[in-house]
């Protein structure tokens, strides 16, 4: 292996993730050989939440320099070439950049509700639904509400699409990323054409003296060049100097499509659920659907082909909130319990709560939630007067919480009749074994499986679509490629529905749902 990193063959990928940006290096097989990681957090600043631009580069090279020092423990090697680079992030959220290249406004992330008025009046505009996080709604609502950075704007991408931008030099975005920026043709794999002339029409009063795309990245699929890693980008990446320029670069991609890659999940009829600080599930569709839903978003694989996306703004943040308490609860009692040990327990002791979690709701709303209607959140555990309140019921709350709200939103797929082969579940909400991933077959009624690999989630999966960019042979499609080199061998546990699951899941959705009016009442008279 030591032979193998410093002949400069193995691939990186580099996913930013809410929580967490990580670094996977995979080998020949690819399998992951070293990583490493930098934890960060988003910032809630004058109703905004945001990351700090100093804090992606910190973030980055620390990642990276924590992989290099990984390589160096397991395999006495340096890492100073690469044989392939991709970028991913969490997608959506708003980067609006001048000629020069300074950012105009602080980043607003994914996980901003605040484009209400935008995303209605879009999606009656172009009968196609667009969420309040996607990269049009933000400047629409910039634009709405009159923002003097509006006309000065030169360049508008995604975290990962600038991230690729200062590496590269190249202002590209893979086709997945951008189908949150703005809608995708997948009959011709870039932003529809129609729909930007119909948004020209409808901004042309301002006089603005852009043309939407022009400020947009240049659509790419996946493996086509994305450019190289120039000497300043290197430089960005690794300040020691150490690792050399000329590394190819496949496009930059967002969480969901990597999560597709980390699942084997971009051929039709196939479903991956990546649960972290949010939760979504990607279907890959047969055909269109009969309507636009709210609750749906339209996006693609890496390679254009259309998806359904149900994306849920909170998943495990409450979750994490409640392991912190029980770790402080601990300590103070002089106990010394690792935070990967809390969260094992919390899991394991949901499987022996109640099924319906016996009166206990967890309504796990950080942030606002657009599939039940909420622009904002707070978090709140309720119960009934004769709940049994007890750790094992209100962990499973806790872990039922975290994916109610997805259910609610798979719901209308199943109403369109759309057909799912293979669902698998990925990202730490999965890490603990036949827990949460048993709950969500109960939850949707549908068999769950997990790779051994689902911890690895985005990073690893856009490992995957750098190697597809400089290994693939000609012709060969990315479904082929995963299916046939990647995941050839690969094994999953599959987990079945169990009917007490099914049941009892049902019973706390109905009172999840009753619970919503008490949710929406703290969010009305609850305020800063």
């Amino acid at each position: 292996m030591k032979n193998y990193i410093e002949s400069g063959k193995a691939v990186l990928g580099i996913e930013f993730g809410s929580t967490r940006i990580k670094a996977v290096l995979i080998g020949e097989d690819f399998a992951p050989i070293a990583q490493g990681a930098f934890d960060w957090e988003n910032r809630l600043e004058n109703g905004i939440w945001t990351y700090h631009m100093d804090e992606v580069w910190h973030g980055l090279q620390s990642a990276y320099a924590a992989l290099k020092a990984d390589v160096q423990e397991k395999y006495g090697a340096r890492l100073t070439r690469l044989g392939g680079l991709g970028l991913s992030a969490m997608m959506h959220g708003y980067l609006a950049f001048d000629r020069e290249g300074q950012l105009l406004v602080p980043f607003r992330t994914w996980r901003n509700t605040c484009t209400g008025e935008a995303a209605n009046e879009l999606t009656e505009l172009f009968g196609f639904n667009i969420p309040q996080r996607w990269s049009i709604a933000h400047l629409d609502q910039a634009i709405l509400n009159q923002e003097e950075h509006v006309s000065r704007i030169d360049y508008l991408t995604t975290l990962a699409g600038y991230v690729h931008w200062k590496l590269t030099g190249r202002k590209v975005l893979g086709v997945g990323d951008a189908s949150g920026m703005f809608p995708i043709d997948s009959t011709t794999g870039n932003f529809d054409a129609r729909m930007l002339r119909s948004f020209g029409e409808h901004i042309a009063r301002h006089g603005y003296p852009w043309k939407l795309e022009d400020i947009l990245p240049r659509v790419l699929q996946a493996g086509e060049d994305a450019g190289t890693l120039t000497e300043e980008g290197a430089r960005l990446l690794d300040p020691t100097g150490e690792t050399q320029p000329g590394t190819p670069v496949a496009p930059p991609e967002g969480d969901a499509g990597t999560g597709m890659a980390a699942t084997n999940s971009v051929a039709e009829r196939t479903g991956n659920v990546s649960a972290g600080t949010s939760v979504f599930a990607m279907v890959v569709l047969e055909k269109a659907l009969s309507r636009v839903y709210p609750e749906i978003d339209m996006v693609t694989t890496p390679t254009g082909s259309p998806v359904a996306m149900v994306h849920c703004n909170n998943c495990t943040s409450d979750i994490n909130a409640w392991a912190d308490m029980y770790q402080e609860f601990a300590a103070a009692a002089g106990l010394e319990i690792s935070k990967g040990k809390i969260y094992e327990t919390l899991f394991r002791s949901a499987m022996e709560g109640a099924p319906d979690c016996g009166g206990v709701v967890n309504v796990n709303y950080l942030s606002g939630e657009p599939v039940t209607g909420l622009n904002e959140g707070r978090p709140m555990l309720v119960r009934m007067p004769d709940a049994r309140m007890d750790f094992r019921n209100v962990a499973r709350a806790l872990v039922l919480g975290a994916i109610v709200t997805l259910k609610i939103g798979m719901d209308l797929l199943s109403e369109e009749q759309v057909r799912i082969d293979r669902l698998l579940g990925h990202g730490g909400f999965f890490k603990t074994p036949g827990t949460a991933q048993k709950l969500l077959a109960g939850a949707l009624k549908t068999p769950v499986s997990v790779m051994e690999t689902a911890g690895e989630g985005g990073p690893w999966g856009m490992a995957l679509l750098a190697a597809y960019r400089v290994r693939h042979e000609a012709g060969e499609t990315l479904d082929a490629f995963l299916d046939q080199r990647v995941f050839r061998d690969s094994q999953a546990q599959t987990l079945q529905p169990d009917a007490a699951d099914t049941e009892g899941f049902a019973a706390y959705e109905a009172l999840f749902r009753k619970a919503l009016a008490a949710e929406e009442a703290a969010v009305e008279e609850m305020r800063d």
